[in-house]
């Protein structure tokens, strides 16, 4: 490990062992809040231990103690309840919480957990790990990819018009979209991850991997849009101008589009397994007017993929078979919309009471947690770039002198973000002076 860590071996090994999945109606409790911080504790250690380049610590706990299909559940989990739940709270006319921060963990929750899989699944043997929670985990990555085919182009969320008396509620709901995007995205990169190991999975994934293929022939460009003058591209985080002469440079998500699309039509099982109609050939050779000789040069094996398609172009296509087909199929969303079917109202009511309505003594001894586990030092560590503007996201080099949690560049834009940040700051102040 470097000289910042977050996590000796010993507690990360604790860590790790305790993983376990919960109920939907158990997320945001004190046992699933603790479990929350852990995971945030080993995601920022497997970033900072990645980013030294000195062992990797965390991932090979996750797979000694057979994790990853934990995280792969935990992951759906609360994917299903931000889908099935948060909406009924969001419209709970008797829920006016004082502070939104306790729901916003279990939102964030999805976020921590898929960041956490992109770090380590880089590592082959993590994803030969996950067993057949594979397939589950593809299935979500299915759904995050249907959303981003679905906003291509749309450009940058943040800058849609919100109201301008919006409710505590309606502004966490509008975070959570934003999110959203971020979190496909990481999807993105775990699928790309999975297909590295395609002959691996063939036998299980091959109907269902191919159905990603036909996703991502569509994600072009999947991270950046045009408005009148400008090209914005999606990186570290944020959206971003990119300069004239910037322009044809291939941006890192969009690599790993190209990637994807490289293993699953070059890989010899795959081929096997994959029906050649007249249809797919005409969607695929569509991918010929993308392999331009500026993306050749700057991923040079694509020029592999160049002569595939050139050779699909001659290829005689195949009828669609009538074989009998037996596949495995996801189980985890289907077991919990069972399990749950018809009780997210009551789901929700139960949190509502017992969850998130927290005594202010509560909520301090919860910041106080929050405050040793977003270490400064670590976040600063870990950041991909200098610190933006909570309110107007330009650099930042200023930080609130309370919590010092939040970054202006002016003292103008504190004072006009103070209203909105005034909550969360006090509360965090109180957590540091309860250390």
């Amino acid at each position: 490990m470097g000289d910042l860590e977050l996590l000796l071996p010993g507690e990360a090994d604790v860590l790790v062992r305790g993983l376990h999945s919960f109920q939907l109606r158990e997320m945001g409790s004190e046992g699933w809040n603790k479990q929350h911080e852990n995971l945030e504790k080993l995601n920022m250690q497997a970033i900072l231990d990645a980013t030294v380049s000195q062992g990797e610590p965390i991932q090979e706990l996750l797979v000694t103690h057979g994790k990853i299909p934990t995280l792969v559940e935990e992951l759906i989990a609360v994917e299903m309840w931000k889908q099935k739940v948060f909406p009924v709270l969001c419209k709970l006319e008797d829920f006016k919480p004082q502070n939104t921060f306790p729901i916003y963990m279990v939102v964030h929750h999805e976020a921590s957990i898929i960041n956490l899989l992109e770090t380590v699944f880089f590592h082959k043997e993590v994803c030969e790990s996950a067993d057949d929670k594979v397939l589950d985990l593809v299935d979500y990555c299915h759904r995050k990819l249907i959303l981003l085919v679905a906003r291509n182009g749309c450009g940058d969320p943040s800058e849609e018009e919100r109201p301008q008396d919006s409710t505590p509620m309606q502004e966490l709901q509008k975070q959570a979209e934003m999110m959203e995007f971020e979190i496909s995205l990481k999807a993105l990169s775990v699928l790309r991850y999975i297909t590295d190991c395609v002959d691996r999975w063939a036998v299980v994934l091959s109907p269902p991997i191919h159905t990603q293929r036909e996703c991502m022939q569509r994600l072009h460009p999947v991270s950046c849009f045009s408005s009148p003058g400008k090209l914005q591209q999606f990186e570290n985080g944020r959206w971003q101008t990119v300069a004239p002469s910037e322009q044809q440079r291939l941006n890192k998500l969009d690599g790993q589009v190209w990637i994807s699309l490289y293993n699953l039509l070059l890989s010899p099982e795959a081929q096997a397994r994959y029906c050649l109609t007249s249809f797919v050939k005409g969607q695929l050779l569509k991918l010929q007017a993308y392999l331009t000789d500026t993306l050749l040069d700057q991923l040079p094996n694509l020029a592999d993929l160049k002569g595939f398609l050139a050779h699909l172009a001659l290829a005689e296509t195949q009828p669609p078979k009538k074989d009998l087909v037996l596949e495995q199929i996801p189980e985890i969303w289907d077991r919990l919309e069972r399990e749950n079917k018809g009780k997210w109202q009551a789901i929700a009511k139960h949190q509502l009471q017992h969850v998130f309505n927290p005594s202010d003594q509560d909520l301090r001894r919860q910041a106080q947690r929050w405050a040793e586990t977003y270490r400064l030092d670590v976040l600063e560590a870990i950041a991909p770039e200098r610190p933006r503007c909570a309110y107007c996201n330009a650099e930042a080099s200023k930080r609130c002198s309370r919590c010092q949690s939040v970054w202006y560049c002016c003292r103008e834009c504190q004072v006009k973000h103070w209203e909105k940040h005034a909550k969360t700051c006090v509360l965090a102040a109180q957590g540091d002076r309860a250390k």
